[in-house]
């Protein structure tokens, strides 16, 4: 998981290294990012098969990092109980959600750190790239399945990041920073405080002190509705209108104050930690 993260680092089990890593590019709508590793060579690969032949009642086994332990890589036993399936994540913290489409579902135990390990088949092969729940972000489906993305699926997404191709969804190089903490704004106003908000948008529930956002004049209780123009109905709204930005980039931002005022700002970004 490298959302959040300013700082990586990646333990090969293998040889026992650890090796600093940085963020190639990411999809937050499929759950793939691409990691650089700086000094490694020579490592030892993973036999990789075909995902597009999976089908329900193949015995699979989930390989992960169990709740965060570290370590021995865990492991979990099942089978496959469904293909292209769809799943709803929803973020306790600002109300957002999210959804990963086209999922190999399974009843082994993939559990929150798992995320990123290999689905592998009986022959050793990975077939998909686990994908779990954690602390504050919940699926909304029966908690009793396990999901992974279809290693093809995950392959085609890291050689767009690779190729340096960006699109709605990827993003490439370093992350656009705007600086602020955001949740969902609704008619009824905020659980935060603060008053109500008078339309839907991404309300500021956090500013940091001298970033982009605090520097251009926006304050905790305003509302963002839009990026360039393009309308932001949501946190995640938001967030997706930045996955498209560049640090350094000037973007203006619409917004409502308490008073209901509407403004528009020109905010030059700067850069942060991965989405």
């Amino acid at each position: 998981m490298v959302e959040g993260a300013n700082r990586i680092s990646v333990t090969d089990v293998g040889n026992g290294k650890v090796y600093n890593a940085t963020v190639v590019g990411y999809d937050r709508t499929q759950d793939v990012a691409v990691l650089q590793l700086s000094g490694a060579t020579g490592l030892t690969t993973c036999p990789v098969g075909n995902s597009t032949s999976v089908s329900a009642g193949l015995g699979v086994v989930a390989v992960g990092n169990a709740n965060g332990s570290g370590g021995t890589p865990s492991y979990a036993a099942g089978t496959v109980t469904a293909t292209n399936q769809t799943i709803t994540a929803s973020d306790e913290v600002d109300g957002s959600s999210e959804q990963l489409s086209g999922l190999l579902e399974t009843n082994a135990n993939i559990v929150a750190g798992d995320s990123g390990g290999p689905l592998v088949d009986a022959s050793g092969r990975i077939i998909g790239m686990d994908t779990a729940a954690s602390a504050g972000f919940q699926f909304e489906n029966s908690s009793t399945q396990g999901y992974a993305i279809p290693i093809n699926q995950a392959t085609n997404i890291a050689k767009q990041i690779e190729s340096g191709t960006s699109s709605s969804t990827v993003h490439v190089g370093p992350t656009a920073f705007l600086g602020v903490g955001v949740r969902d704004a609704t008619n009824g106003g905020s659980p935060f405080g603060g008053g109500s908000s008078s339309g839907q948008g991404a309300k500021i529930v956090q500013i940091v002190s001298g970033g982009p956002a605090d520097q251009a004049g926006l304050v905790v209780g305003d509302v963002i509705t839009a990026v360039n123009g393009q309308r932001v109905g949501s946190a995640e709204a938001l967030t997706e209108a930045m996955t498209t930005q560049k640090p350094g980039n000037s973007v203006n931002v619409t917004y409502q104050d308490s008073s209901g005022q509407q403004h528009t700002v020109a905010v030059v970004l700067g850069s942060g930690p991965s989405q």
